[in-house]
């Protein structure tokens, strides 16, 4: 079934007449009887029923009727939304971020983002970095930004965005207090707050 039989085969039960479905399609009456005849052929029986002037849809022509317009209907929705994706407009961009990350560091980056692509939808969504990679993984997001202190799943096209220093603080007298830099296995065991 090709799409300029359903076309005609549309235009043909609007009309009720060939020659002007033919006017209307842009093509020569023939070849859209060819068509209509095809197709035909390919649904088992006749979709009109032509007597001198007077063309009127047959029982498997009215049956065939919606489920073809909604074919069209649907091709032409694929292509308009194509020719939009392919003009940007109205594209959603889905992005997951971690929670940790200051805003301030990327508002600047977002907003030129916005103003050069005016016609993506950015929509920003926060978590954690574990349930961010699950969700990436899953195709809920197109890109993310997060870190974890293992390697990045194999399954991801990473680049690194910038170094983050993680700082701790802590009471006088602590242990830690006179210390430059604690290990994580030095953190292991002890009571702390987590800014999560």
């Amino acid at each position: 079934m090709e799409m300029h039989q359903i076309r005609y085969f549309i235009a043909v039960s609007e009309l009720l007449n060939f020659t002007r479905a033919a006017e209307r399609c842009n093509v020569a009456q023939p070849s859209l009887t060819r068509a209509i005849k095809g197709l035909e052929d390919e649904l088992g029986g006749p979709l009109f029923r032509r007597e001198r002037n007077n063309t009127h849809l047959t029982g498997l022509g009215e049956m065939m009727l919606p489920h073809l317009r909604q074919v069209m209907a649907e091709t032409e929705g694929a292509r308009d939304r194509a020719k939009s994706f392919a003009r940007s407009e109205d594209v959603p961009l889905r992005v997951g971020m971690m929670c940790t990350i200051g805003p301030r560091r990327l508002l600047p980056f977002l907003q030129d983002f916005r103003a050069r692509h005016p016609g993506i939808q950015l929509l920003v969504e926060d978590g954690n970095a574990a349930s961010i990679q699950d969700r990436l993984a899953r195709g809920d997001y197109d890109v993310a930004m997060y870190g974890l202190p293992d390697p990045i799943d194999d399954r991801f096209l990473a680049r690194r965005l910038y170094p983050e220093r993680f700082v701790i603080g802590v009471a006088p007298g602590h242990p830690f207090e006179r210390t430059n830099a604690v290990t994580m296995q030095a953190l292991d065991k002890q009571p702390y707050v987590c800014r999560t």
